[in-house]
């Protein structure tokens, strides 16, 4: 039996099949290292911002792949009539509601502040159990489609609240909150572009794959939003936050140093917030009914939204460079440029005005919302920021739904829907220039403006 040779592995298939797999790992733990040192870098590891800009494109990627298995079962499946239909039945039975609970959402959220990580890990597992709810009705398109996207919505926009209070609690020293939330933003960007592509594919497949994908994607959100620092759930000295400029005259404890550019930085957000909306839902149906010259209207849409997502991405890494010592001042100059280009795509509308205003509002509304988060970083009292921060997410969501609802009833009309555009961002110029107007003079006595950047 000693002159067995022994049976090498090789022999077997064993061998190369190990040694393929050692090479796919290799190959996959290249791109994990250098993800993990971007995401970890300048202090963001040992802070614990690292593992929040990673839990946050998870988010994204999850998110994205829900979208295109509601995209291709609520819009591209159908005639546009029979599409225009179904996307305003999935307003009805989605929006409508979630306009009456996104207000209690903030206040709801700001009373649990020692459960901040179950409740982004509750919003991912809801999510991974209603994709596969899910999957089983969005190949016919059932009605018991549209409760189970409700509970997406309101899961994702609840995440979305815990996630902007818990950025501040995780800020590396000197590290600016629009530095911060730059990066979180663009991780979730990037990841909603690379599932895209993905999700595409496995539609290929088969209506319901993309919904089993993000279900995957959420479960394991779920275990990653465990892994964040304890400190998130700390909440020693926080009160809960009212966005009122009359706090003097209320006997429950509130945000009483709020200041006045702070509330019109955040009105003047809501209008882009409400113009994204509009355009998102306007121009799918539009260019679905009118496609680009020579193009079709897939393609068309793709250009459109491309560009809006280049925009933004765009915007968000400039806010992680810009250093924003007068918040206000860019917040007016980003809504006139988008007043702008609002105005002269209604004047000389054409497919490339269309395409240009995407990218501005994309560009305009990632630096906008950078520059309100450094006017509630300054004049908001700590105490008070997580809540703050928490009521002033909520909000923008709403103005979401609100511009949506108004895009998907427009006639399909380029000229008239964006005029219509044009007199969304005009209400949050009108309100962005009385922040300027408003904001609190360096050199006057009395006042500091601490630097945001």
């Amino acid at each position: 039996m000693s002159s067995v040779a022994p049976v090498r592995s090789s022999d077997d298939g064993s061998g190369p099949a190990r040694r393929a797999g050692r090479a796919v790992g290799r190959a996959l733990h290249l791109p994990a290292r250098g993800i993990r040192r971007a995401t970890h870098a300048h202090g963001a590891g040992e802070s614990g911002l690292g593992k929040l800009i990673e839990l946050h494109a998870i988010n994204g990627a999850g998110d994205m792949l829900i979208t295109v298995a509601l995209a291709s079962t609520v819009f591209f499946s159908v005639p546009t009539d029979e599409a225009r239909g179904r996307v305003a039945l999935y307003l009805g039975i989605t929006m409508a509601p979630f306009t009456v609970l996104a207000p209690v959402i903030g206040p709801l959220l700001d009373r649990l502040p020692h459960g901040r990580r179950a409740s982004m890990a509750a919003a991912m597992l809801a999510r991974a159990l209603l994709a596969l709810l899910m999957s089983g009705a969005v190949a016919t398109g059932g009605i018991q489609l549209y409760p189970a996207a409700l509970g997406v919505l309101v899961a994702s926009k609840s995440y979305g609240v815990v996630r902007s209070a818990v950025v501040p609690r995780l800020l590396p020293p000197r590290f600016s909150l629009v530095k911060a939330n730059s990066r979180v933003t663009l991780a979730g960007l990037l990841a909603t572009g690379v599932a895209a592509p993905v999700g595409a594919a496995l539609n290929l497949i088969g209506p319901q794959w993309p919904l089993y994908g993000a279900c995957l994607v959420f479960v394991w959100g779920t275990v990653a939003a465990f892994t964040l620092p304890h400190k998130v759930d700390e909440a020693k000295g926080e009160r809960r936050a009212r966005l009122s400029t009359h706090e003097a005259h209320s006997k429950r404890p509130g945000l009483r140093t709020v200041s006045r550019s702070v509330l019109c930085g955040l009105l003047a957000n809501a209008s882009m917030r409400a113009l994204s909306g509009f355009l998102i839902f306007f121009l799918a149906f539009l260019l679905r009914e009118h496609p680009l010259a020579g193009q079709s209207a897939a393609v068309s849409l793709g250009i459109v939204g491309v560009s809006a997502g280049v925009g933004n991405a765009c915007g968000t890494a400039a806010g992680a460079w810009l250093r924003a010592r007068a918040p206000e001042a860019i917040i007016a100059a980003v809504l006139c440029l988008t007043l702008g280009v609002a105005v002269l795509a209604a004047v000389f509308f054409s497919g490339l005005f269309m395409a240009v205003l995407g990218a501005t509002a994309g560009f305009c509304q990632a630096l906008a919302k950078l520059s309100l988060d450094a006017m509630i970083q300054r004049d908001v009292p700590e105490s008070v920021r997580t809540s703050a921060f928490a009521r002033s997410e909520t909000l923008l969501q709403v103005a979401w739904v609100l511009g949506g609802a108004i895009g998907i009833v427009l006639p399909l009309n380029g000229v008239l829907g964006m005029s219509v555009a044009a007199a969304i961002v005009a209400l949050g110029t009108t309100m962005a220039l009385r922040g300027v107007l408003s904001a609190p003079r360096p050199r006057q006595p009395g006042t500091s403006r601490p630097r945001v950047a």
